[in-house]
């Protein structure tokens, strides 16, 4: 053996090439074996388990991370869900008759009454005060096409509303959308219109206040345009509502914002639609329009 060993040292250090060593039982079995040996083997395979122990790895925190994706989709969806309904409870028309008891179920969306958060202020990005400029803007408001009211706003009188209802107008933030709430009793006779769902619920991403240009007496003469709000003075927002008839609302709850009038157009609008009826009508008298309400246009401009 130590012969050989030299020999095979000699080679090796001659440069000439040699084949894989054999243990010495290899050595009396004949031709070397093509196959790797045991070792070599052996680490091919745990090569091959460690990528698929990692592939495995990469697979389950691909889904971990797609499940989280959604899951928080779903849960921001439920979130924006939530505050939308809880917005939209507040930004239905809070009227009632003066004198009228509100019963349970009407108390969150007829007759709220101001709380101790009424001052909290301003949310969200409220169009300038100084859009309105002071001055007199003219336009138009069309509903389901065909039925044309001619509109003015004050932008002296209640500029902080006037200018919300002008950029609103400008952006075409109403067309598409539904008057979703009629009252048609004796001297409690408006349409309520510009939820940003249609259906009572929503607003433009804002709310704001403070009240402007409100009654003292809770009366609203036959064409007032008056803004929609909830319990606080500063939840006012995209809602608002056309006063068809005379009415008269509880001005203990503060009121609502008059922004402007109806110049045109109400024989049309109670003549097509509101002479037609409510579909179901609420515990407060009021509901849906029997005849579907959109707003299909609507157009601004500075008087001068």
């Amino acid at each position: 053996m130590v012969g050989r060993t030299a020999d095979v040292l000699r080679a090796s250090r001659s440069g000439v090439p040699r084949g894989p060593l054999r243990s010495s039982a290899q050595s009396t079995r004949g031709p070397i074996s093509t196959v790797a040996p045991k070792n070599q083997a052996r680490d091919n395979r745990e090569a091959r388990e460690r990528l698929r122990l990692y592939q495995a790895r990469q697979g389950l925190h691909d889904r971990q991370r797609r499940r989280r994706v959604r899951d928080n989709v779903v849960g921001a969806g439920v979130l924006v869900l939530v505050a939308a309904l809880a917005t939209g409870s507040q930004l239905a028309f809070a009227g009632s008759r003066a004198g009228d008891a509100p019963d349970a179920s009407a108390s969150a969306t007829s007759t709220p009454t101001p709380s101790a958060s009424a001052t909290a202020g301003n949310t969200g990005k409220v169009p300038s005060k100084g859009i309105a400029d002071g001055a007199t803007w003219t336009g138009t408001l069309t509903l389901n096409k065909d039925v044309e009211l001619g509109i003015e706003l004050d932008g002296a009188a209640a500029p902080q509303a006037a200018s919300v209802e002008i950029d609103l107008i400008r952006k075409q933030f109403y067309e598409g959308t539904t008057c979703h709430r009629l009252a048609d009793s004796a001297d409690f006779r408006f349409l309520q219109c510009g939820s940003a769902n249609g259906d009572g619920t929503g607003d433009a991403g804002f709310q704001y206040g403070p009240l402007e240009n409100v009654p003292s007496d809770g009366r609203y003469a036959e064409g007032t345009l008056a803004i929609a709000r909830g319990a606080s003075p500063y939840s006012q927002s995209t809602q608002f509502f056309i006063v068809y008839g005379d009415t008269t609302l509880d001005a203990s709850t503060g009121g609502y914002t008059v922004v402007g009038k109806v110049t045109s157009g109400l024989g049309d609008l109670e003549r097509e639609i509101t002479s037609k009826g409510i579909a179901s009508a609420g515990s407060d008298g009021t509901g849906e329009p029997e005849v579907a309400t959109t707003i299909t246009g609507a157009t601004i401009r500075k008087d001068g």
